[in-house]
């Protein structure tokens, strides 16, 4: 994993680690979209590299979004937060949004960043095809239907997109309603040893 991205890009971000057990606090429905890309021909950095740079610019579009929509100052696109990830198989976008609406929205408005860049890979992919890929997965997860453990380390993924985690009974709480109605289920979570809450900085995120 390269890092993770919960928050304007430009800005800095203590990373608080908070021990103990917690889950995110959200409840309602959320549409979950990953992205990524897979370069096939390294020789062809005019084909690649312009879709390796075109998500970040998407990232700061989003983000900005998200501060200026919740100052009033501009319509709420409705992207909650994002994390990026790098594996042997290129780079990972997991993104969290309102709805799968607000992510169709968003990728098919003409003023904004995604259409273009939709349209000018399409515009090179012609030109030299199969020199990189690309793919996506979307998600509509109902309300209810999501569930996040989080053990000795900073908020992240869905709990940063959406809120601090909350108290560990509230997470002990969404892993029993997803047990199947088997309260006496027992996971490998339940064997981690929980030392007393308490929050610890265990590093500075910045931003480039």
């Amino acid at each position: 994993m390269l890092g993770e991205l919960n928050y304007p890009l430009g800005t800095e971000r203590v990373m608080a680690q908070v021990n103990g057990r917690r889950t995110h606090e959200y409840d309602g429905a959320i549409g979950v979209f990953l992205i990524g890309m897979k370069v096939n021909h390294w020789w062809r950095p005019d084909q690649w590299l312009p879709v390796f740079l075109a998500m970040p610019r998407m990232l700061t579009e989003l983000y900005r979004n998200k501060v200026a929509a919740g100052r009033g100052e501009a319509e709420d696109l409705g992207f909650l937060g994002a994390r990026t990830l790098i594996g042997g198989g290129g780079p990972t976008v997991v993104q969290y949004w309102r709805s799968t609406e607000d992510i169709y929205r968003y990728a098919g408005a003409p003023g904004l960043a995604h259409r273009p860049a939709w349209a000018a890979f399409n515009t090179r992919a012609r030109k030299a095809a199969g020199a990189v890929g690309i793919w996506h997965e979307t998600y509509a997860v109902p309300a209810g239907g999501h569930e996040s453990v989080y053990v000795a380390c900073p908020p992240m993924g869905l709990a940063a997109a959406t809120s601090l985690p909350a108290a560990p009974n509230k997470a002990r709480a969404r892993l029993a309603a997803v047990r199947s109605g088997d309260d006496h289920a027992v996971t490998d979570l339940d064997l981690v040893e929980q030392p007393p809450d308490a929050v610890e900085v265990t590093d500075v995120d910045t931003a480039v």
